[in-house]
């Protein structure tokens, strides 16, 4: 019976498992720099993902991926992808308005020659330190697409 017992509870801490690894991560980080919209994309699929287990999520946003925070982004940051119609830079939105904190690496304005009013509203410029920070916190997972 007791060998019964034990394999019994083996089998459901095998089970539960992964959902309280999930949960150990109190914070993602995830780290954008893809020019490409379907990446783009999933990052933020994933992100939400993550946010709907009960994450908090910060996202930065380097090189070509900084055209997501533009208000005036290009066309592949703002069009639709399949299946669900959705763009990146809107699911990037939805995710913001759900709590994600998004930024731009502190040298995409410069490089890019615009100011801080190229943004969309609530993304802000990150402080290298800060996101050094936030990297090497012990709660915190990184995705880097």
């Amino acid at each position: 019976m007791r060998t019964i017992l034990s394999a019994a509870a083996l089998g459901l801490a095998t089970v539960v498992a992964p959902a309280t690894q999930a949960s150990d991560a109190a914070q993602l980080v995830t780290i954008l720099t893809s020019d490409e919209p379907q990446t783009q994309l999933m990052s933020m699929v994933l992100t939400m993902q993550s946010m709907q287990a009960g994450a908090g999520a910060y996202v930065l946003l380097c090189g070509p991926a900084g055209d997501l925070a533009l208000k005036d982004a290009p066309e592949a940051a703002t069009a639709p992808q399949p299946p669900k119609g959705m763009s990146p830079q809107a699911l990037m939105q939805k995710i913001m308005a759900q709590g994600a904190t998004v930024e731009v690496c502190a040298i995409y304005l410069p490089g890019k020659g615009v100011g801080e009013d190229a943004l969309l509203d609530g993304i802000g410029v990150a402080k290298p330190p800060a996101v050094a920070a936030r990297l090497l916190a012990d709660d915190t997972r990184i995705m880097s697409f």
